[in-house]
């Protein structure tokens, strides 16, 4: 890849840009440490991407982006059909892992446990309560494609209920209330297929949201986690289990709970976990023996086009061509024969 120019897409359109803005700061500095070519692509409402593109003439993305816009497979599809290699995963990967409703559906046709659920729209408001029926407090509360847990609430009655979802719906048209789980949060960072390890994450408020993400000294992290090695490997099975369900590539972080009743729940797979020098994903590959510059060049090695579009389309050419015409290309040989 040395050879190669490679742009860090960072910034985007979603509550995560700042967070995005660190994890492209500190992968590119990485990665210029080591002697690649690299170039900083920082996209807003103002900017473009497709124009930052073209402008840049990249050989290669690497994709520091978070949220909507930029972790559901939007950014992925423009860089599937512009040709440019990508960190990460697929489109598909990246829209279902995204959408905490769809996700769900999966890991339960894969038997993947996870929390009870149900779905809620602004034409469910007027009988919330009778579609919260039995399903019992405390719950959580969350937008349906929102990372970062921005949106997320736990609520202990009707009252709090509405709240929660009405600001989920303002952030997104449908919201996902989730059956709260007394549990040990468990988070597994997985390289191509690979399963790096496993931290613990004790947020000091008792809930994982925005705040105890971002705020300093307001969530302790161990690791490895505080449960018996027999349960880590129960949860390390689980989470790459998930994670092949929805089909992820490259580097990936899947986040679950653990109970006293010996139960693992999944609670989603982030497609573009944080990489910033102190991000969870890089403190478990630090564990692991990986440090943050060859993790940085490990997920950059595993760039890839996922969708075939380019291949596709030197096939149709191959094929359009004279007859007995030896059509080569970068990613295949092709032979066209009379007849």
């Amino acid at each position: 890849m040395k050879n190669k120019r490679v742009g860090v897409l960072m910034g985007g359109l979603s509550a995560e840009r700042d967070v995005s803005m660190k994890t492209g700061a500190g992968v590119a500095s990485a990665l210029e440490a080591r002697g690649y070519d690299v170039e900083r692509i920082v996209f807003g409402p103002n900017a473009p991407l497709d124009v930052a593109l073209r402008k840049s003439r990249i050989d290669v993305a690497f994709v520091a982006l978070h949220g909507r816009g930029g972790e559901d497979g939007c950014v992925q599809g423009l860089l599937e059909l512009m040709g440019i290699p990508y960190t990460g995963s697929s489109v598909l990967a990246s829209a279902l892992a995204m959408d905490k409703l769809k996700a769900k559906e999966l890991f339960r046709l894969h038997n993947v446990q996870t929390p009870p659920y149900y779905a809620v729209t602004a034409n469910d408001l007027h009988d919330l309560t009778d579609l919260h029926g039995s399903f019992g407090f405390p719950a959580i509360v969350k937008p349906r494609s929102e990372g970062s847990s921005v949106g997320l609430a736990k609520v202990t009655n009707e009252a709090e209920l509405r709240a929660a979802v009405e600001v989920a719906l303002s952030l997104d048209s449908c919201a996902i209330v989730e059956r709260f789980i007394n549990g040990t949060e468990i988070h597994v960072g997985i390289l191509d297929g690979r399963v790096l390890g496993a931290i613990e994450v004790a947020p000091k408020s008792g809930l994982y949201d925005y705040a105890a993400k971002y705020t300093a000294g307001a969530t302790d992290y161990i690791l490895p986690p505080r449960i018996a090695a027999t349960r880590v490997r129960g949860v390390l099975n689980l989470a790459e289990r998930a994670a092949r369900a929805l089909g992820c590539h490259g580097a990936c972080r899947v986040d679950l709970l653990v109970t006293e009743g010996q139960n693992e729940y999944v609670l989603e797979v982030n497609t573009l976990p944080g990489m910033t020098p102190t991000s969870l994903l890089p403190k478990i590959a630090d564990a692991a023996g990986i440090d943050y510059g060859n993790l940085c060049e490990m997920i950059l090695s595993s760039a890839t086009l996922h969708a075939g579009l380019h291949r596709s389309a030197e096939v149709r050419t191959a094929v359009a061509a004279p007859t007995s015409e030896v059509v080569r290309t970068t990613a295949t040989t092709l032979r066209v024969v009379n007849g």
